[in-house]
């Protein structure tokens, strides 16, 4: 079935799958949120059901607390959407969220939403004016000003929300924690975070000249929905199914893809907020369409408080890792590279991590849910008996998500502790795209030397039928 076909055959609206006039209105209003007691689950509407977004749908579905009664895919019916169409037969089928919201609003309290990054801020946005508590796949949105507009969103609507950067619910998180609040981890200045593992999401020419040519779409794609806010693109397979990542218009590049696997609880509990300075150290192929192979980017923070100010360098990619400090432990060296001058050491490989420089400490860990070792293991040793008792985690970050809607745990990586965390990625992102530094105002929210960056916060206009999601 082509999209003519599907329009006319199917019963979402009339006049091009936009909200109705009369639901439009309502999403003005503050919305009736539905109370869920403890012993009842969570009817849950879930858009994007294939690849990541199928995962996020079996890990909540397999907490025990949620029903899944409605699934909604713009590529419905293909190859990597057949899994969970066939684990939830009586689910409503949608291909656009707009049709879902419009039709069976009153069916379900919550959405998870599973789709490319240029995506998740119409859909999140619709959902909390609906009064939907939302659960949304890291990072929140694509632009500064949509993290910034969900944010308020959340807080207007009164809605239970969610990113999904799962080392939140797991040991990592707690272990910060409670070295926080013991003084193991104080007076950090410094920390270097990398991911250079290979990058499994694009292998193109950074010489190229445009965007690559339109080709026909696939019978069970519908592109236009796909698009969602931005501006009109001819189809290429290398849009979707993950190669979405690579490309400024739709995806957030290795940093928007890991970054808040990493430095998130540095970022929550060392009160970081947003930085005063974001400079692009390094640039490997480095062009107007795509992000670069490696990047290297730092990220300045002021003093907080009594605590010092904070440098974050950002590594990212296979040739580009960052140096690493005497006794960090267990690493593939290559022979060849001789040790810089410093001392520190250069290896060939290296899981993505973190090392965190305090002022007496030195930290490694690596990605999601990982724990921090001090380093070297001297001093670890030395101070094991200091170390404070680390609590489990009551929930994983989807049974506390469901728990949340429940009012039986708080959330904890609600819009207004992950929004900040996602918008210095949106900064990372505007200085990758212009290859150059620059100076943030943490007050205005506005970036003061670069008037095209400036503009950049918002991005590209959204196209005409989408404006309205920018004022719910």
């Amino acid at each position: 079935m082509d999209r003519r076909d599907f329009l006319k055959n199917s019963s979402l609206v009339a006049g091009g799958l936009l909200l109705s006039s009369f639901q439009l209105s309502a999403c003005k209003t503050k919305p009736k949120i539905r109370k869920i007691s403890p012993n009842e689950k969570v009817n849950l509407a879930c858009v994007g059901i294939g690849n990541r977004g199928a995962d996020i749908i079996k890990a909540l579905y397999n907490t025990g607390h949620c029903n899944v009664v409605a699934l909604c895919d713009t590529d419905l019916g293909a190859n990597h959407t057949l899994d969970i169409l066939n684990r939830f037969p009586d689910a409503k089928r949608f291909q656009d969220f707009r049709a879902m919201f419009d039709e069976i609003s009153n069916e379900f309290d919550a959405v998870c939403i599973g789709t490319p990054d240029h995506s998740h801020f119409p859909i999140a946005m619709l959902a909390m004016s609906f009064g939907k508590h939302v659960f949304v796949e890291k990072p929140m949105a694509h632009t500064f000003e949509e993290v910034e507009l969900m944010m308020r969103a959340e807080k207007r609507y009164g809605v239970v929300t969610q990113m999904g950067n799962q080392g939140h619910s797991e040991a990592n998180y707690f272990q910060f924690k409670a070295w926080k609040e013991a003084g193991i981890i104080k007076d950090v200045t410094a920390i270097t975070a990398h991911m250079n593992n290979p990058r499994r999401w694009h292998s193109f020419d950074s010489n190229m000249k445009s965007m690559p040519p339109g080709e026909p779409v696939p019978s069970t794609l519908d592109w236009d929905t796909w698009l969602t806010t931005k501006f009109w693109h001819d189809y290429n397979h290398d849009y979707i199914n993950g190669q979405w990542r690579c490309w400024y218009n739709f995806g957030m590049g290795a940093l928007g893809d890991w970054g808040a696997h990493i430095i998130d609880t540095a970022h929550e509990f060392l009160d970081l907020g947003l930085p005063t300075e974001i400079n692009m150290l390094y640039a490997n192929g480095h062009n107007p369409f795509f992000f670069p192979y490696s990047s290297t980017i730092l990220f300045r923070f002021p003093e907080r408080g009594d605590m010092p100010p904070v440098d974050i360098t950002w590594y990212d990619g296979i040739d580009n890792l960052p140096p690493i400090p005497a006794g960090y432990g267990n690493v593939e060296l290559d022979p060849n590279i001789p040790p810089p001058s410093s001392g520190e050491i250069i290896p060939s490989k290296l899981n993505p991590g973190k090392i965190i420089y305090s002022k007496e400490l030195t930290f490694k860990g690596g990605s999601h849910g990982s724990t921090l070792s001090i380093i070297p293991e001297e001093k670890a040793q030395e101070l094991a008996a200091n170390l404070p008792e680390v609590p489990q985690s009551p929930s994983n970050h989807f049974e506390n998500f469901l728990l949340a809607c429940k009012g039986q745990e708080q959330p904890r990586s609600p819009f207004h502790i992950a929004g900040p965390l996602s918008q210095v990625f949106c900064l990372g992102v505007i200085a990758q795209r212009l290859n150059t530094k620059l100076l943030f105002d943490r007050k205005t929210k506005q970036i003061t030397n670069n008037k095209i960056a400036n503009e950049l916060l918002k991005g590209s206009a959204p196209r005409k039928e989408w404006k309205q999601f920018y004022k719910m």
